[in-house]
């Protein structure tokens, strides 16, 4: 998780990943058998991702603590803003939304009545994020992006701004027929907006002029990419749905409660 949070926060910048430092304080419970299994997973995240290891510091300590700075190299036409919008410019999202939110809840009550199949499914992503690495891949054809770290409410109002508004269409939000199926049934007591305001997904969130639609969705189907596009932005502040009724009571995800 450490190390795809950071990939998520170099690809919302349209950058590919390059290099990082990594800083560990172990404790006394970390052995030689865990060291070897941190070692193996994060060297096959290095070679899936194409980044190395600058160096960084080992000491001891009374808590297990992990650190790391990340470093990616892109050209400058190629960094992306989080607030270069226009206004009727396409909104997309990437990837499916609310496994992590799932997985947390799931986590935090074991009576959710669910196959193990699918517990372990939802459990994983909320523990093992995967990062989308479109935003490096698509960057020319893109204007803004951040990725989805404190919810996809919360950062499509970073996009935003307070200068524009976005107007989106909630059937198009982009989630596995799973969690569709628990959001129908009543016993779980989970809705759409909980969902919407809850970080930790770590799929980007993009805005792009549509005359470039076509060249995006081409581009997304050949890296095996899933895209959704959600919504537009607008020139009357505020988030709105698909009716222009102001979505209320928005929250955004605090990760330090």
């Amino acid at each position: 998780k450490l190390v795809c949070v950071n990939l998520s926060d170099l690809s919302a910048m349209g950058s590919p990943p390059l290099a990082y430092t990594l800083n560990l304080s172990l404790n006394s419970k970390i052995n030689q058998v865990w060291l070897k299994k941190f070692s193996k997973k994060i060297f096959n995240l290095q070679k899936k991702y194409n980044f190395y290891l600058l160096g960084g510091d080992i000491s001891k300590s009374k808590e297990l603590n992990l650190t790391a700075t990340f470093f990616g190299q892109s050209k400058l036409k190629n960094i992306l803003s989080q607030n270069n919008n226009s206004i009727g410019d396409d909104i997309w999202v990437t990837g499916n939304l609310g496994n992590s939110f799932m997985g947390y809840k799931i986590l935090k009550n074991i009576k959710f009545r669910l196959d193990k199949q699918t517990k372990n499914y939802f459990i994983n992503s909320y523990l093992y994020p995967k990062p989308c690495m479109f935003g490096s891949i698509a960057s020319k054809y893109i204007n803004s992006s951040i990725d989805i770290s404190d919810g996809f409410y919360g950062d499509l109002k970073k996009i935003i701004n307070n200068k524009y508004g976005a107007k989106i269409n909630l059937n198009n939000i982009p989630m596995t027929k799973n969690l569709k199926k628990i959001i129908k049934n009543s016993n779980f007591s989970i809705n759409l907006s909980d969902i919407l305001s809850w970080g930790d997904d770590y799929q980007l969130i993009f805005t792009s002029n549509k005359k470039f639609r076509q060249k995006i969705i081409s581009l997304a189907d050949s890296q095996n990419i899933k895209i959704s596009m959600v919504g537009k932005i607008v020139k009357k502040t505020g988030l709105f749905d698909d009716s222009y009724n102001l979505i209320k009571n928005i929250r955004s995800f605090d990760h330090f409660c």
